[in-house]
């Protein structure tokens, strides 16, 4: 599927019945309500497309921006790697993927990345922007309250930590992907100029799901600026539609 442009990528198969997605949301839309007595900003920190492979992931982007994204780096904290591209107002593109020569981490990768039957479905299926990350600097917090939802904190690099992020116990997506994977950069308001910049801006991003109210109203509750829009639809999937210096394009 590797050289497969994103106007021909096919229908993705249904991995979860609407009516599971819609009660699980709802359920935990109405634990938040119930117990969260105060908002913790969440902000768009970056979008992810989680490949079978980083050629595959790199060669997708390419067929839809026009763009070949450079190469960011080796995480053998997680045993992944990545290619990343910046959008504009410290928004970023990951593209991500299972580092075949890295080390197997002692805990679930994060992305849902050991689960590479379910990943190449994904991929095979059109499901490619799989998700998206959230910066706040209020984490502990959100994850004491909300770990249901978004995993636990871990410390990377484990042996010196620069920033945190949440990871379910089984590396899972949150909710198939409609919530955000959550980073706190501790700080570090630098990394962003580290990520190449190739003249792309974010101009949309948009979320597909059965239930939009259900969350729209998770979203609304963590007060998350720059989520995506949300439409309804039979499945998860997200657009982002990207100026670039050839005009505005989307990436699925």
């Amino acid at each position: 599927m590797m050289g497969l442009r994103c106007r021909d990528t096919p229908g993705f198969a249904a991995l979860q019945s609407p009516a599971n997605i819609s009660n699980k949301t709802r359920e935990l839309s109405d634990v938040i309500f119930e117990h969260w007595s105060y908002l913790h900003l969440l902000k768009l920190d970056h979008l992810t497309v989680i490949a079978p492979t980083l050629a595959e992931g790199v060669s997708h982007v390419q067929s839809c921006l026009g763009l070949d994204v450079p190469f960011g780096s080796r995480h053998s904290y997680m045993g992944t790697h990545n290619h990343r591209l910046q959008l504009g107002n410290s928004v970023y593109l990951e593209i991500v993927a299972l580092d075949p020569e890295g080390v197997e981490p002692d805990r679930a990768r994060w992305f849902n990345l050991d689960n590479q039957e379910q990943v190449r479905a994904d991929w095979d299926a059109g499901r490619r922007l799989r998700g998206w990350v959230a910066n706040t600097d209020a984490l502990d917090a959100v994850v004491s309250a909300h770990g249901a939802i978004f995993g636990k904190s871990v410390s990377l690099p484990p042996m010196d930590p620069t920033f945190a992020f949440t990871i379910p116990e089984d590396g899972s997506l949150p909710l198939d992907g409609a919530a955000p994977s959550i980073i706190d950069h501790r700080g570090d308001t630098t990394y962003i100029a580290t990520i190449p910049e190739l003249g792309a801006r974010l101009h949309s991003f948009t979320l597909e799901h059965p239930d939009p109210s259900s969350i729209a109203a998770l979203y609304k509750v963590f007060a998350i600026e720059n989520a995506p829009t949300i439409i309804q639809s039979s499945q998860v999937r997200y657009r982002a539609l990207i100026e670039t210096p050839t005009g505005l394009q989307e990436l699925t």
